[in-house]
């Protein structure tokens, strides 16, 4: 049996929907509050891949993710690092994504000192809701694979990645830069990036939801593009047969 563990906490909103995608996928999939964990770290143990979903968590008060950030970074550090080195996904969604970067485990869980990219607000200035296009650029992923496309939406208001050049020259050379829009930059994020991943590429951070692509009638434009496979449910099944080998 392959187990995922979705957490939640104060302001998350699509933890629901992302353990819907993990069932489908097949995983056996268990939703827990983000206390339960601090009370049990040990718990970390019994899953095989860890999601932080999309939301505001703690209404993002102080900047998107920080609070959550600092709750994983000052109390479940050394077990998410463990859950890591023993050759264990995890994946940040939106939110989840400005957590893992906030909190230091992207873009490398096992660095020290302070982190090296971040997220910030749209260069447009407002919140994005639109469909997206997105590619795989690296081969380096357990998530995607090199040159795979995943269309699906975005939902925030501070999705711009940004980072020093030094800094993106050498995610890219390492192949931690996994995804990027086409089609358009939603949000002004340098190269384009949609997500990066860490050196061992079992810990994906993206932007856009993949739990909002499970159904082909999801895509708004799902009449024109035919009965296709929904891209959302392809990237969570892809991940649990990667486990399942």
């Amino acid at each position: 049996m392959v187990k995922a563990l979705v957490v939640r906490t104060a302001g998350t909103n699509t933890e629901v929907e992302t353990v819907v995608a993990c069932d489908r996928a097949g995983f056996k999939t268990d939703l827990l509050h983000v206390n339960r964990l601090v009370e049990k770290p040990e718990s970390f143990r019994e899953y095989d891949c860890f999601i932080v979903p999309g939301g505001f968590s703690y209404g993002d008060d102080l900047g998107s993710g920080r609070v959550f950030a600092n709750e994983l970074r000052l109390r479940l550090l050394d077990p998410v690092r463990d859950f890591v080195k023993a050759g264990k996904l995890v994946l940040g969604i939106c939110n989840g994504f400005q957590v893992l970067v906030k909190s230091g485990l992207l873009p490398d869980p096992l660095a020290d000192g302070p982190p090296s990219v971040t997220l910030t607000y749209n260069e447009s200035g407002r919140f994005q809701d639109q469909w997206v296009k997105l590619k795989a650029v690296s081969g380096k992923c357990a998530w995607i694979g090199e040159g795979e496309t995943l269309e699906t939406a975005i939902t925030h208001g501070e999705g711009r990645f940004v980072a020093p050049a030094a800094t993106l020259d050498r995610l890219e050379a390492a192949g931690q830069v996994v995804l990027k829009y086409v089609d358009g930059n939603p949000n002004g994020s340098l190269r384009d990036i949609a997500g990066i991943c860490d050196p061992t590429g079992r810990v994906l951070g993206l932007m856009p939801h993949p739990e909002k692509h499970l159904d082909s009638t999801n895509h708004p434009r799902w009449t024109r593009r035919g009965d296709q496979r929904p891209d959302g449910l392809r990237f969570f099944r892809a991940a649990f047969e990667r486990l399942s080998r």
